[in-house]
């Protein structure tokens, strides 16, 4: 049987959506120290770059996500936790992000001062969360920020090799919403969304000049 229309234009209707078990938000700061970089060929000459050839002081890093399996849920064990005198079965998350972190660094100015990749790392980090997780539930983990610095960056050359390397110390800093989820089907009563309004286009502004400091100047001759 159909339903008729209620009062005001709204229907009774079924939506799927997901139903947040729990979300908590988090930050961890860690150091990941990157030993032994091969420095890249120089762009300007075609020849293998060397300590000289670079500025160590614009050393800089970016951290990313890995494109494959950036997050991994490894394993939920139950666990029976006191919250507000009551005892609650929650689950303790182990959880592995991957990252990507790449390192930059400009040439001295002999060879224009330009930007050059110096490689790609990836490295992992794990941690442990508690969270009400029930087996068939989904956990969700977006990062709200995630940068990183260069603490320290080093030079030298490889005795075995004779090749200059870069050695680089980074700190990464994340912000992440981690959640429990589960694909729900609700039964709501709401009012089917219509389009806004089309926003008009801003008139040509009138001509106008700058301010002036007529305090300042012309100078007052009849000032004394």
């Amino acid at each position: 049987m159909q339903m008729d229309k209620l009062t005001g234009g709204q229907e009774l209707l079924c939506i799927n959506t997901e139903k947040v078990y729990d979300w908590i938000l988090n930050e961890a700061t860690f150091d990941l120290n990157l030993p032994d970089l091969d420095l890249p060929i120089n762009p300007v000459t075609g020849e293998q770059l060397g300590c000289d050839d670079i500025d160590l002081d614009t050393v800089t890093c970016t951290v990313t996500p890995a494109e494959t399996d950036p997050i991994v849920v490894l394993s939920r064990e139950d666990q029976v936790f006191i919250v507000d005198g009551e005892e609650v079965e929650l689950q303790l998350v182990n959880i592995r992000k991957n990252f990507d972190v790449t390192i930059c660094v400009n040439l001295v100015a002999e060879f224009g001062g330009s930007l050059v990749e110096v490689g790609t790392a990836e490295f992992t980090r794990c941690e442990q969360v508690i969270l009400c997780a029930p087996e068939g539930t989904d956990i969700d983990v977006s990062f709200t920020d995630l940068e990183c610095f260069v603490c320290s960056a080093t030079c030298d050359t490889n005795p075995t090799t004779g090749t200059d390397e870069l050695d680089v110390m980074v700190t990464v800093r994340l912000c992440q919403s981690i959640q429990s989820t589960f694909d729900v089907t609700l039964e709501v009563v709401a009012d089917f969304c219509e389009p806004r309004d089309i926003l008009a286009f801003p008139a040509c502004p009138a001509p106008a000049i700058p301010a002036q400091c007529p305090v300042v100047f012309p100078s007052n001759a009849n000032n004394d």
